[in-house]
């Protein structure tokens, strides 16, 4: 499959950008999502929010926590609760992994990106570790330092 099919099989609905300054993605597992009812027409409408979620491993399964989904504008009695927990579709053996993972110290379960492949649902989930304050200060640095190499060839590229 080409790299044009791929991204047309894969639209993005939500990309949680907070979590790479606030941890180190150390490993990244992609996981289905159990909707009901109105919450995928929602989510189809863009109606999400996963900057607060995060997952966690209970008797065996996989849940994501905190993430808002609002109720379907056009949803009747039958609308859906915004900000129930959600169980993940996976592997035992990836759970297993990921709760071998989670139990470290200062280690935690992300949600990073949330889109639809081929119709359905999937949710990525960054294995993450926190990052300390001066390593978030160096992230900047090295940010603001990009963007002043970039400034200067395009200066440069002009003639100027």
């Amino acid at each position: 499959m080409g790299a044009r099919e791929t991204e047309a099989a894969q639209r993005s609905i939500a990309e949680n950008r907070r979590a790479r300054y606030d941890y180190f993605i150390e490993e990244r597992v992609e996981a289905g999502l159990v909707l009901v009812g109105t919450e995928i027409r929602s989510l189809r409408a863009g109606r999400v929010q996963i900057s607060e979620a995060f997952a966690r491993i209970e008797r065996g399964e996989c849940w994501l926590l905190g993430m808002h989904i609002a109720p379907y504008s056009f949803g009747n009695r039958w609308n859906h609760q915004p900000d129930r927990p959600r169980k993940l579709l996976l592997h035992r053996h990836e759970i297993a992994e990921m709760l071998r993972f989670a139990r470290q110290g200062g280690r935690t379960l992300v949600p990073l990106r949330l889109y639809l492949k081929d119709g359905r649902a999937k949710v990525e989930i960054g294995l993450a570790r926190g990052k300390h304050t001066y390593d978030k200060r160096e992230a900047i640095a090295d940010r603001d330092r990009r963007r002043d190499l970039d400034r200067s060839m395009a200066a440069r590229s002009r003639g100027l």
